[in-house]
Formats: C-alpha cells, structure tokens, sequence
C-alpha cells in the first residue's frame, strides 16, 4: 500500500491592529485644559470597531463608527469633554478640579471575527500652585554658641505637596538636622511644614552672621525662597577676647606708626647733619 503524504494548510492569524502612540499630559495647571490623543494603524484585514477613553478604569468616552450616533460621552466625576474629533482620537478636557487626576487610557479594537484590541495608558497630575510663598518662623535675632535653633517653614496649600528644603549660609542643610510634615485639608490640597533644628557652632556663622533661606518647589514649574538671617552674640569670655584682640591690633598699630614716625625723624635729622656739613662757610 502506498502512502501518500498528506498536506495540511493552516493559516494563521497574525493581529495587525496597532497603538502607536499616546499622549497624555503628565502634570496640567487647574483652570487649564489636557489635550489627549491616541494614534492607532490598522491592519490590511482589519475594520475599525471602537475607540474608548478610560480615567482610572472607568469609560467616559467612546467612538463607535457603526452606531446612529457615533460619538458618546459618559458622565464622571472630574471629567469634561469640551472638545473631540470626529474619530475620538483627540480630546480636550477642561481641567476645574484635582479630581480630573487619575490614569488615562485608549482602547481601539477590531471589528469581528476576531476583534483585536490594544490599549495603553498614561498618569496625570492637575496642579494646585502654593496660594502663597514659604513662611519662617522661630528664628531669634542673636545666638551664641551653643544656643538651640529651632525655627519652621511653612509651605501655602497646594497639590501635590510642595517640597521645603533648607539652606545654611548657601549650602544644602544636613538631613538629620530637619524634618518634615504633612497636613492634609478639605479639598485635597496639603500644607507642609519643615522644622530646622540644631545646636548653634561656629561653623554655622560667616562673618558673624548665621543666614537661613527656605525653598519651596513644585517641580518643575514653581519655586519660590524666603531668607532671614541673625547675628553672633558673644558670651563674656569671647567679648573679653575679642576687646583683647582688638586693642592688641591698635597697640600694634599704634607702636607700628609711632615706629615709623621715629624712623622718619631720625632720617630728617641725618639728612640735616650731612647737607650742613657739605656746607662751605665764607
């Protein structure tokens, strides 16, 4: 008996429907609009379905291009559409509330047998600048060595929370010399505080004063600084040392110009001798 080989034929399906791009802004003021697009390439074989736009798992938005009324809009908290092209690719959102926040996702699928569908997302921030600029308070007017510091900085409310960093006559405070703490309001704004607190050294003062500035950052579209500064107060040993060292420099000064005057006369009084006696008398 003879065998013949037997050919099978098998196709295969291979899902062309692509998602080449989304743009999703990663931080948008409040008062201010968020543009979303979403770029999709159909396959040779493939027939558009639908497009949908999710905010955290949830549909507001979608395109349906067999429907009676393609375009349809869902009601969520946080999202307005005011603007949409007739594919659903490109959005606008009107961005009133913090609550507009949230990740952002595009789905377009395929129409049947197989009805291939791709998706990807993006993170958004809506920012609630500080009402106001970064507060110090604590700070006393004269230290001596060894005295406390502790003073605070305060931020305006805002959202996400503003970052507070402290700088010492120009340069980045020591971590484990400053903390910070957070408090949340109504509405989804946060305050933040950051206490500076250490023992007053030498090393702390330039030119006899001590400068602190607190900076409060938003990144990477707000900053905003305040400075205060206080003076070194001596304590009675180190004023009783510093008059020493002061009337020592005049002594020196003085005993340095009186050398001086002396070095000046003696050479006057030697010119006189050797120009009299050069003198011829007649």
């Amino acid at each position: 008996m003879l065998l013949l080989p037997i050919l099978f034929s098998i196709t295969v399906y291979v899902r062309s429907l692509q998602l080449t791009k989304l743009h999703v802004p990663t931080s948008v003021q409040v008062g201010g609009q968020a543009h979303l697009s979403c770029v999709w390439q159909l396959g040779p074989d493939d027939v558009l379905y639908s497009v949908k736009w999710y905010k955290d798992g949830e549909e507001f938005f979608r395109y349906v291009p067999k429907n009676q009324t393609p375009l349809r809009k869902f009601s969520l908290p946080g999202i307005e559409v005011t603007e949409a092209d007739s594919f659903g690719a490109n959005l606008t959102l009107a961005v009133d509330n913090i609550i507009t926040s949230g990740r952002y996702r595009c789905e377009v699928s395929g129409e049947k047998p197989f009805f291939p569908t791709v998706s990807k997302y993006g993170d958004m921030q809506v920012i609630v600048l500080p009402d106001h600029g970064p507060v110090i308070s604590g700070l006393l007017k004269r230290y001596r060595i060894g005295d406390k510091l502790l003073i605070n900085c305060v931020s305006g409310r805002s959202c996400p929370a503003t970052d507070l960093t402290w700088y010492i006559n120009g340069e980045p405070a020591l971590s484990d010399i400053h903390s910070l703490e957070y408090q949340k309001l109504k509405g989804g704004l946060t305050v933040t505080k950051s206490t500076l607190e250490l023992e007053v050294k030498d090393v702390y003062f330039k030119h006899s004063r001590l400068n602190v500035k607190c900076l409060a950052t938003l990144h990477p579209i707000y900053w905003k600084s305040i400075e205060q500064s206080a003076i070194r107060e001596r304590n009675a040993i180190e004023k009783v040392l510093y008059i020493n060292d002061a009337l020592k420099f005049e002594l020196d000064d003085d005993r340095e110009r009186n050398s001086s005057y002396q070095i000046q006369h003696v050479g006057v009084f030697w010119f006189a001798v050797i120009f009299y006696s050069s003198v011829t008398i007649f």
